[in-house]
């Protein structure tokens, strides 16, 4: 939503926004960006400067929502994000990238590629980029391009589609199926379902860009009703895009890619094997849509990645990270990376799930999914409204440590974010690295922590 509302105010409108609370580094972009915004719900400020043209709604507008009620009372021209986005940034050649996990980071890569080729893209992703001073950006040419982050989730409230579904994909790169929302999705029949309709809309002068080393992703390139060509990436050696021989350091990424007789070397500054994936299925796509591979290459290398994707606050005494990995499979992903990066050093991990990861459904998936942390820590979690009839309410910090300590020896609650930051303070040892996992931004607690470790 932020990404959205600097657009529009670069287009000419003027923009101002409510949410339940604002949290760096998003709160600092609205600021730098001139942007007025209020937490909690509040009509008289909404409507300060008169009837707005156009409110854009997002999920956490609930159905007793001061400001969407008011809408609705008033006969206000409201709208979802996705239906916003679909108006004013989808364009003739839309380049959509969908998947479970992969896709901020490969339409901020896909982004930039084509702005250095001299493209001049439509384009929104969920993330902050170093190398993209916004993270959307409306172009009235809609006989252009467009580069979009394809979720998943739901529109809204009120249209249960996921948001993908509006956004007409010419060019699809899909890297990754795993069942994810069970909140949105109660079995992984539905959510395999919903990418099946997907891959069934790109029309046949289409193209999709797919990552067939999942097995699932193999499945519906094989059996989804699709007409449009479909080009595979991955390590698996039938892929058409083939990526090899990864290296890592603290620096970042060194591997190569392979199509049909040509060998490509790839470095890259971001971190994380996983990142090969992605930067190999945007060179694909980048590729195939004609873009010189010398230029994508480079484009790669002077890529420097999404905040809050594995990014460094903080080395000295001890290293600190913070990272969007919201679920116990992301959170997985970017332990396993740390622990390459830093085999012998102690880790500590502080995670705060999604709604759809405090699900029932969601368990079985905390099994084994911070065997490469040495703690793992609980804080207070995001309160969520629960609606009476649900049968399986989200469970609560205290729960999610219990099933965590299940299978984890070292797993700690702490409800109040200071005892937090007294505990890693108190126990945290020279070299050890501290990683923030989940969405929510944590109070601001990674921001303290740093300004304390700057201090000594």
């Amino acid at each position: 939503m932020s990404a959205l509302a600097i657009a529009f105010k670069n287009a000419g409108w003027h923009v101002t926004g409510s949410d339940v609370g604002f949290f760096p580094p998003i709160s600092t972009y609205l600021e730098k960006n001139n942007i007025a915004f209020y937490p909690g719900w509040h009509v008289e400020k909404m409507i300060a400067r008169g009837t707005p043209d156009l409110i854009v709604v997002g999920n956490v507008a609930g159905s007793t929502n001061p400001e969407f009620v008011f809408a609705q009372t008033n006969n206000l021209h409201y709208k979802s994000y996705p239906e916003v986005v679909a108006e004013y940034i989808v364009a003739q050649h839309s380049l959509v990238c969908a998947g479970t996990y992969g896709k901020t980071s490969s339409a901020a890569l896909l982004t930039y590629i084509l702005q250095q080729n001299g493209f001049d893209p439509s384009y929104m992703f969920g993330g902050l980029s170093s190398n993209i001073p916004d993270s959307a950006h409306i172009n009235s040419n809609k006989e252009g391009w467009s580069v979009l982050e394809g979720d998943e989730y739901k529109t809204a409230r009120w249209d249960n589609r996921p948001k993908f579904a509006l956004y007409s994909p010419t060019h699809l790169l899909l890297t990754a199926v795993s069942w994810d929302h069970a909140d949105v999705y109660p079995t992984e029949e539905s959510y395999i379902n919903t990418f099946k309709t997907l891959l069934a809309s790109v029309p046949e002068n289409g193209l999709i860009v797919a990552c067939t080393d999942a097995e699932k992703i193999t499945e519906l390139t094989t059996n989804a009703v699709t007409k449009a060509r479909v080009i595979s990436y991955g390590k698996n050696k039938t892929a058409e895009y083939r990526y090899d021989n990864i290296s890592q350091t603290t620096d970042g990424l060194h591997f190569n890619i392979y199509h049909n007789t040509q060998e490509y070397t790839i470095h890259s500054a971001v971190l994380g094997a996983h990142m090969a994936e992605n930067i190999c299925g945007a060179f694909a796509m980048a590729a195939e849509i004609g873009i010189d591979t010398n230029i994508i290459v480079q484009s790669i290398a002077n890529f420097t990645g999404i905040k809050r994707r594995l990014e460094k606050k903080y080395e000295g005494f001890i290293t600190i990270y913070d990272d969007l990995a919201h679920s116990p499979a992301k959170a997985s992903a970017t332990l396993k990376t740390l622990k390459f990066i830093y085999p012998t050093n102690n880790i500590i991990a502080i995670f705060e799930p999604n709604t759809g990861n405090r699900k029932s459904q969601s368990i079985p998936g905390y099994a084994h999914a911070f065997v490469d942390a040495n703690e793992v820590i609980i804080p207070t979690l995001t309160k969520l409204k629960v609606d009476e009839k649900d049968t399986d309410p989200p469970f609560d910090g205290r729960a999610l440590c219990d099933i965590i300590a299940k299978n984890h020896t070292h797993a700690l609650y702490i409800e109040n974010d200071p005892a937090l930051l007294a505990y890693i303070k108190e126990h945290a040892k020279k070299e050890d690295v501290v990683v923030f996992l989940g969405s929510h931004g944590f109070r601001g607690m990674i921001d303290e922590l740093v300004r304390s470790y700057e201090g000594k």
